[in-house]
């Protein structure tokens, strides 16, 4: 690294923890001294049935503004009666990039808007340092759009239920890239239960869309020694991106 680039880099509060792993980090503390609100664990649901999860919803909306008012009045789960309101997702509706996170937190939850808190100021961090920028060729969504209580992880039936809706967002987009933060979000695009370790650090298909898997921002807060590795896969998605002729 130059020092154009560490001074970049120390600019945008990332340095010295982004580094590649063959660097020595200088710092062991956290961006933001802060509790993660998000778990990145799971439940296991391989040997559950499909009768132990309701019906997910059914999306009739073609539209942003139908699906819009679709989510703000959703009750098909049972995490609506426990939250202040839907987090439907933000940014631009025809962007390359999409973000998706877990499901919103406490902050999120009162301001209806994803990753508002101090783990969506790390990502706004993390989006800079690959030149991008929140609502500017980027959207950010949730696996699912309520507040699950404690912030704990969405259960399985929770995330087979709102899914559809995440879906149809896709499909409005288009992105060129989605990129998954966190292991609860992996594995509900993917359909599977793996590690993150075992997922990240390569290229996944999502219905024809490519798909690449990180660190939740939440995780990288408590566990600031991962975040070489999260900046790496970030680079692995400005190839991406680049490849394709849209890395801007």
């Amino acid at each position: 690294m130059n020092i154009r680039d560490e001074n970049v880099l120390r600019e945008m509060n990332l340095y010295p923890l982004w580094v590649r792993k063959e660097l020595p980090a200088q710092s062991e503390q956290p961006l933001l001294e802060v509790q993660a609100t998000v778990d990145e664990r799971i439940p296991t649901h391989q040997n559950e049935s499909p009768s132990q999860f309701p019906e997910a919803v059914s999306v009739a909306a073609s539209g942003w503004g139908e699906l819009k008012a679709q989510v703000k009045d959703c009750t098909a789960c049972k995490l609506r009666a426990g939250c202040t309101q839907t987090v439907f997702g933000v940014g631009d509706e025809n962007a390359d990039w999409l973000f998706v996170g877990e499901g919103p937190g406490a902050d999120e939850d009162e301001r209806g808007e994803p990753f508002v808190g101090q783990a969506g100021k790390l990502l706004d961090n993390m989006l800079a340092a690959i030149k991008l920028k929140r609502g500017n060729n980027v959207y950010i969504a949730n696996i699912v759009k309520c507040r699950p209580p404690n912030n704990r992880a969405p259960e399985p039936d929770e995330v087979a239920t709102c899914l559809p809706y995440l879906r149809q967002q896709i499909a409005l987009i288009k992105p060129k890239l989605i990129v998954a933060l966190g292991k609860t979000a992996a594995n509900a695009l993917l359909g599977k239960d793996a590690t993150l370790g075992s997922l990240r650090g390569k290229l996944h298909d999502f219905h024809g869309t490519r798909l690449l898997i990180t660190y939740h921002p939440a995780y990288l807060l408590r566990s600031p020694s991962e975040k070489a590795k999260a900046w790496e896969d970030l680079q692995l998605a400005l190839r991406t991106m680049s490849e394709s002729g849209a890395a801007d």
